[in-house]
């Protein structure tokens, strides 16, 4: 089956985010565990832990259907060791609440070398830190997305994404979230289904599919190669509808979070609909 989904809000606690996506109709969702743009936030208390728990339940929502994202303020690869450290300790925070929500996947974007750092070193702090917060926390994937290689974010090629999954030591712990704008963006082409195939395909000789386990589902607001980091709504952008129906008739999509951040939330039980509609 497939599970498409949307990034939903958190306003009032955690716990509502699973009624906000049901209400959506959707069949998975994406979350922020704290506020994205502070570093400190209160603790998970447990009433709020256990009351998102029976709305995961009650909605349907197994933890492998769930993306949480960590904070937009993490940079695992910063060339300066203050922020470095500051930032792999927000990210093992960020582990650990999505341990305590009982989830398995925290989804994030890898880092920026500043033009302080080659990529190379960059990529390989970016790693250590990856290493570092597996081996501090417990059954919690970390889930690299890629990027559209905006400024200086690394994470846009296929070869990037590669070597950091080359030095992490646990296997089994890491992953793969591909968004199509990012993709897009970055200079993969998706607009006919025969460019979806080679993309995919280079993504599985490059990386390999096995590691997938989640999507994020945008249409773009520019034009291929253009590296800016602007989404669009499904049909309403620049790669238009093939990926979409590529996707959602893919085998290696099954039972992962298809999610969906695109600008206009109220369309997003539209969009839903749309994406199943292409179906078979």
């Amino acid at each position: 089956m497939k599970r498409v989904g949307a990034h939903v809000s958190t306003a009032g606690g955690v716990e509502n985010a699973p009624l906000h996506a049901a209400a959506i109709g959707a069949k998975a969702f994406a979350l922020f565990t704290k506020n994205q743009r502070q570093w400190k936030s209160p603790k998970l208390t447990t009433p709020s832990i256990d009351a998102f728990q029976k709305n995961c339940n009650d909605g349907g929502f197994k933890p492998e259907h769930i993306l949480p994202h960590d904070s937009y303020l993490i940079n695992l690869g910063s060339p300066d060791p203050d922020k470095l450290q500051r930032a792999r300790e927000a990210f093992i925070d960020e582990m650990q609440r999505v341990e305590e929500l009982g989830l398995r996947l925290l989804n994030f974007h890898p880092g920026s070398h500043l033009k302080e750092i080659t990529e190379e070193k960059c990529l390989q702090l970016i790693a250590e830190s990856i290493n570092i917060s597996l081996n501090t926390t417990m059954g919690v994937t970390a889930v690299i997305e890629n990027t559209a290689g905006q400024g200086t974010n690394l994470g846009n090629q296929f070869e990037q994404l590669a070597f950091l999954i080359d030095r992490i030591e646990d296997k089994s712990r890491i992953g793969i979230c591909l968004d199509t704008c990012h993709l897009f963006a970055s200079g993969y082409d998706l607009q006919s289904t025969e460019a979806a195939k080679l993309t995919f395909s280079e993504f599985d000789r490059i990386v390999g599919l096995r590691y997938l386990r989640g999507m994020h589902l945008n249409d773009a607001m520019q034009p291929l190669g253009s590296r800016v980091d602007r989404h669009a709504s499904i049909g309403k952008g620049t790669i238009g509808m093939d990926v979409f129906s590529y996707i959602m008739n893919n085998p290696a999509c099954e039972e992962i979070p298809l999610i969906l951040e695109t600008p206009d939330s109220d369309g997003w039980s539209a969009e839903i609909s749309l994406l199943y509609s292409l179906e078979g």
